[in-house]
């Protein structure tokens, strides 16, 4: 067993510490300096909050953007029925109640009066409805369209094999939005609080193309609403007095920055530019934790890389498992990433219960594990099967921030230990990265996956050979019938027990890179409270407050 490259590790963190002498000093006293201070001190006497969103949103369009820097946002812009609330369950939001039948079938929402959006014209059912089968249109090209899949005629209309009217979504009237499901989804409340099924301004949509861009055409519902947004920069919004809950919303707003380095981010933490970060330089991580400085909270999600099957070397599932075993993921979190997260030994993240209570990680085991020796075995294995003296020239390709390139530059660092392979570095800007993993032009490439809901249903289903979010080229019959008849199993220990199976095929067969399951580590300034980061799903300031 080899340890991972020593020098490369130093290398690295030296490399951040190098960032952070290099930065300007914040206490110099410089005019650029004191007008930045003054201008963060002006904001947080008005209560707005500065937080670090990363990078610019994909999408501020609730069925497009589809990932956390997106969702982040319109989490606080928009509203749906529900409202994940302070203990992570969902509440009501714009509905104001629910009814189900006995067989679990049908859902029957009914509104608050006097909801309004930001322009102050009427929230109607009829919003919803619009919103959710515009979701499910293919035209829109959503990648969150299969989270609706459980209501009848969703799949066959966004498959192009259905219409729209065939969509078990209907408006009775302006306060009632009435839902059939093709089997029970014990998950259906939790997951119409996901962005996804926010409900969009019709007019506005339809009037607008481009309505979702920029700042001054967007028209939302949610307990804040954007009045400025600098691309690349930072967005604003102001607390939305058209919002039902405005009384109980205590901050003046909240500015989004897009800061996409650690040690940036960090400095300006320390100056009061900003209230709370994720950002934790690693080279400081260790200080700051046993100062107590840093706060960890549970959370979910797994951070993974995606193999193209479809592209040599991959196209062999023994190179790919040995490119599996031959991370050593435990090195990685304590000596690289340095937050206090989870070796993933699996695909689906801890904090899940099954009916009997047990967690779903717990129960279904370590699933995968690093053996250099094993991967030494594979990958021999493998080059035997697919003909190769010599393997293909391979690239490793991760988005544009320095956490995941030093990710990227360990894991090429442990291949080379390993499997003495020399493996190329590649960054792309996230938004460019996304599209060709999707167009299938990567060989190797770095991703994520945070839950909508709390189900393992919601991490499984995405590998199925007809879903977008797959971007692998993987096909296994198999797995997806699991997949398929999980999502009309009424009897939760046998969904389950299918759910495992299909986990134990994803890693057999290893379509994706399992890194590590993720956490919330955060510093926030002790002015803050009341901020909720919720698990299983997205970032909340509805009960935030500055003192």
């Amino acid at each position: 067993m080899k340890k991972v490259s020593a020098l490369l590790i130093s290398s690295v963190l030296v490399f951040g510490t190098l960032l952070v002498g290099c930065s300007k000093d914040p206490g110099s006293g410089t005019q650029e300096s004191g007008a930045k201070q003054t201008e963060a001190a002006k904001e947080t006497k008005s209560k707005i909050l500065l937080y670090n969103n990363l990078k610019e949103p994909t999408s501020l369009d609730p069925p497009k953007g589809f990932d956390q820097v997106s969702y982040d946002v319109v989490n606080n812009a928009f509203e749906g029925l529900t409202r994940l609330g302070k203990n992570q369950a969902p509440e009501p939001a714009m509905a104001k109640e629910w009814k189900v039948t006995p067989d679990g079938k049908k859902y029957t929402f009914t509104l608050r009066d006097g909801i309004k959006w930001s322009n102050g014209d009427a929230v109607k059912a009829a919003d919803f409805e619009y919103a959710w089968k515009r979701l499910l249109d293919p035209k829109t090209a959503s990648d969150a369209a299969f989270l609706a899949y459980p209501i009848e005629g969703a799949e066959a209309f966004n498959s192009g094999k259905g219409t729209a009217d065939g969509v078990k979504i209907k408006a009775l009237d302006d306060k009632t939005l009435e839902v059939t499901l093709t089997q029970p989804a014990s998950w259906l409340v939790g997951m119409v609080s996901s962005p996804a099924f926010f409900p969009v301004h019709k007019a506005t949509v339809e009037g607008n193309a481009k309505w979702a861009g920029e700042a001054a055409t967007i028209v939302s519902n949610g307990p804040f609403k954007i009045t400025e947004w600098k691309h690349d920069s930072e967005l604003k919004m102001v607390k939305n007095d058209q919002y039902w809950g405005a009384a109980n919303v205590k901050l003046t707003g909240v500015t989004f920055k897009m800061i996409n380095d650690t040690n940036t981010a960090y400095q300006l933490f320390t100056t009061g530019e900003l209230h709370t970060t994720g950002s934790i330089p690693a080279d400081m991580s260790d200080k700051l934790f046993a100062d107590n400085k840093v706060k960890v909270e549970d959370a979910a999600g797994t951070a993974f890389y995606r193999f193209n099957v479809k592209m040599a070397p991959f196209n062999n599932a023994n190179i790919r498992k040995a490119f599996v075993a031959a991370v050593d993921r435990q090195k990685l979190v304590d000596l690289v990433l340095k937050q206090k997260q989870k070796p993933a030994d699996g695909y689906v993240s801890p904090g899940l219960k099954d009916p009997a209570g047990g967690d779903f990680r717990k129960v279904g085991g370590s699933l995968i594990k690093f053996d250099a020796a094993e991967a030494k075995n594979l990958l021999a294995k493998g080059m035997q099967e697919a003909g190769y003296t010599t393997l293909p020239e391979v690239t490793l390709t991760y988005n544009t921030n320095d956490v995941s390139q030093r990710i990227a530059q360990t894991l090429q660092a442990m291949l080379k230990d390993n499997l003495g392979i020399d493996v190329k570095l590649a960054n792309k800007e996230g938004k460019v990265l996304t599209s060709e993993q999707k167009a299938l032009q990567l060989q190797l490439s770095r991703s994520s996956f945070l839950p909508d809901f709390a189900d393992p249903i919601n991490f499984l289903d995405g590998f199925q050979s007809t879903n977008p979010f797959s971007r692998t080229g993987w096909v296994n019959p198999t797995y997806d019938k699991l997949i398929k008849d999980a999502y009309v199993e009424s009897d939760e220990a046998k969904r389950y027990k299918m759910m495992h199976d299909a986990e134990k095929i994803l890693m057999d067969e290893a379509p994706i890179l399992p890194l590590y399951f993720y956490n919330s580590t955060y510093l926030q300034s002790d002015k803050l409270e009341g901020v909720v980061r919720h698990a299983f799903g997205f970032l909340d300031f509805k009960w935030a407050d500055l003192k």
